[in-house]
C-alpha cells in the first residue's frame, strides 16, 4: 500500500530538527520539499536531489493555486507507487495548509499518511518573547487578516501573527488591527525565530511596514491591551447586571419595560447626529448599544434567542442583500442598490412564506413624518407617483384650500394631515429630509425663543408682561443672532 509521510522540519535550526524527522528524511528515497528557503535543509547532504515546490510560487495566482498544485503533485506520485516524504516548516499541523488539503486528498484517495511532529515557530518565538501561551494566545494568519476589516480576535488576548513575510502584507495587516487597537500600541516584530539570525524588534503598531528586515520568517506578536474594553467585556457586564449578583433594577427589566426608553435613546442619538456633536454621538451610541444588549441578555435568558443568533442574522442579511459586493452581480448606482434591496427583501418574505404588501413593513411607531417620506418612497418605486414636481407643489395648495372649507373637526384634522403629507412629498421630490427639516426648524424656534427668555430674564422681567410686537422685535434680533 502506498503512503505518504509528512515530516516537520522544525523552526529552522537544524539543533531542532527531532531525530525521529531527522532518520527518516536520512532514509527517504523520495523526498519533496514545500520551499528550500529553510535553514534546517543544510544538515542533509543529499538534499540537493530533493524535489522542492518553490517554483510553484512563481507559476501560479495565488497561494489556494499554489497549495492544491502540491497536493495534486503529491497525491499523483503516491498513486505511482512511490513512498512519499513531505517536508514542511516547522509543525506539519501549525499553520501548514498543504497538510490539511494533503491529509483530506489521501484519505479520499485511500492512501496511508502518517505526520511526524517538529518543533513549530510558537516555542521558540514564545522564548523569545518571554511569555506563556496559556493566558489565552491567539494564532492567526497574517494572510487571513489581509482579507479582512476588522480583527477577528479579542484585543484582551495576545495574539501572534505568523507569515508577515513582506511589508505590503504588513500594511495591510496593520490597516486591520488599527481597525480596533491603538495605532501607538507597542508589538514585537520576531525575525528567523529560534535560528542564529534570531532578530526582536520592539516597534509602535503603525510601524510594522516600516521594517526592513521582513521576510518569509516573520512572526508579529501584539500584547493584550489591557486599558481599552471590547464588546465581550461590555455584554459581559450587562449579562452581570441581569445576573442574580447584579442590580435589582436592572434584573426586573422586561422587553416592554425598555421599550420607552430605547426609543428615547434612538432620538438622542438622531439628536447628537443633528447637532454634529461627535462626543455625544458617541455616548449616544454607547447608550443605545446598552439597550441593544439589555435586550438580547433578556432574550439569551428567556431561551428566545442569543447575541449570537443577532448577529448571525443581521451579518447574513447583509451579505445576501449586497450581491454586488459579495459575488458576481453588477450593479452601478444606490438608486440600484435601493431597488435590488427591497426585491431581495420581498424574495426572502416570499420564501419564508410570508408575503406582504409593500407598505406593509413600514414601522407604525416610527414618526409621522418618516412614515409619510417611506411611504411615498416605496410608492414612488413601483411608478406611484407624479411625473413632475409641478402637480406636487400644486396639490400643496389644493389641500390649503380643503382645510379653509372643512366644517367638523375630524374633517379639519384629515385636511392638516392630508396638508403635511403633501408636504413631504413635496420634500421627497427636492431630495430633503422632512423630520431633518422640520427638526431643525424647532431646534432654531428653542434657540431663539430662549435668547428672548434671557433678555428679559436679566432685565427682571415677565414674558407675560411683554407686547407681543415687543416679542416681534426680540424675535427679530434673536434670528439675526442665531442663524443657524
Amino acid at each position: 500500500m502506498t503512503s505518504i509521510t509528512i515530516v516537520g522540519l522544525g523552526p529552522g535550526h537544524p539543533d531542532q530538527l527531532t531525530l525521529q524527522a531527522y532518520k527518516r528524511l536520512n532514509t527517504a528515497a523520495n523526498v519533496y520539499v514545500r520551499t528550500e528557503r529553510h535553514p534546517t535543509l543544510s544538515a542533509f547532504d543529499q538534499r540537493d536531489s530533493w524535489t522542492y515546490f518553490d517554483s510553484y510560487y512563481e507559476t501560479h495566482e495565488d497561494f489556494a493555486d499554489v497549495y492544491g498544485a502540491i497536493v495534486a503533485t503529491l497525491i499523483a506520485k503516491a498513486e505511482q507507487g512511490e513512498d512519499v516524504v513531505y517536508a514542511v516548516p516547522g509543525h506539519p499541523h501549525v499553520a501548514e495548509d498543504t497538510v490539511t488539503l494533503l491529509i483530506r486528498a489521501a484519505r479520499e484517495h485511500g492512501i496511508a499518511v502518517d505526520v511526524i511532529a517538529g518543533i513549530s515557530f510558537i516555542e521558540p518565538s514564545l522564548s523569545a518573547l518571554n511569555v506563556d501561551a496559556l493566558p489565552g494566545l491567539v494564532i492567526f494568519d497574517a494572510l487571513d487578516i489581509v482579507n479582512l476589516y476588522h480583527p477577528p480576535f479579542d484585543v484582551h488576548l495576545p495574539v501572534m501573527i505568523p507569515q508577515l513575510y513582506s511589508r505590503l502584507v504588513a500594511s495591510d495587516v496593520k490597516m486591520t488591527l488599527m481597525n480596533q487597537y491603538p495605532e501607538e500600541h507597542m508589538v514585537t516584530m520576531l525575525y528567523a525565530a529560534g535560528t542564529e539570525q534570531e532578530v526582536v524588534e520592539h516597534v509602535r503598531l503603525f510601524e510594522i511596514d516600516h521594517s526592513e528586515t521582513i521576510d518569509h520568517l516573520t512572526t508579529l506578536f501584539v500584547p493584550a491591551v489591557v486599558e481599552v474594553d471590547g464588546f465581550a467585556d461590555f455584554a459581559n457586564t450587562v449579562a452581570h447586571l441581569r445576573s442574580p449578583e447584579g442590580c435589582p433594577w436592572d434584573q426586573k427589566q422586561t422587553h416592554a419595560s425598555l421599550r420607552k426608553d430605547l426609543l428615547a435613546e434612538t432620538y438622542e442619538v438622531v439628536d447628537a447626529i443633528d447637532r454634529e456633536d461627535v462626543d455625544g454621538l458617541r455616548e449616544e451610541l454607547g447608550d443605545l448599544l446598552l439597550h441593544i444588549l439589555m435586550q438580547t441578555q433578556i432574550a439569551t435568558e428567556d431561551y428566545e434567542f442569543t447575541l449570537t443568533d443577532v448577529v448571525t442574522s443581521i451579518n447574513q442579511k447583509m451579505i445576501r442583500r449586497h450581491p454586488h459586493v459579495f459575488s458576481t452581480e453588477a450593479i452601478e448606482s444606490a438608486e440600484e442598490v435601493a431597488q435590488n434591496w427591497q426585491q431581495l427583501k420581498a424574495a426572502e418574505k416570499a420564501e419564508q412564506g410570508e408575503p406582504e404588501g409593500l407598505l406593509e413593513s413600514i414601522p407604525l411607531s416610527s414618526p409621522a413624518l418618516v412614515q409619510a417620506y417611506d411611504i411615498q418612497s416605496r410608492a414612488a418605486k413601483v411608478g406611484f407617483d407624479w411625473d413632475d414636481i409641478q402637480p406636487v407643489v400644486e396639490k400643496i395648495t389644493e389641500e390649503l384650500e380643503e382645510i379653509k372649507t372643512a366644517k367638523t373637526e375630524a374633517a379639519q384634522s384629515d385636511e392638516i394631515g392630508d396638508l403635511l403629507f403633501a408636504i413631504v412629498n413635496w420634500a421627497r421630490w427636492m431630495k430633503l429630509d422632512p423630520e431633518a427639516a422640520l427638526r431643525g426648524t424647532n431646534r432654531r424656534f428653542k434657540s431663539r425663543f430662549g435668547m428672548i427668555e434671557d433678555v428679559l430674564m436679566a432685565q427682571e422681567v415677565k414674558m407675560d408682561d411683554v407686547y407681543l410686537e415687543d416679542l416681534d422685535l426680540l424675535w427679530d434680533v434673536a434670528k439675526v443672532n442665531l442663524r443657524d
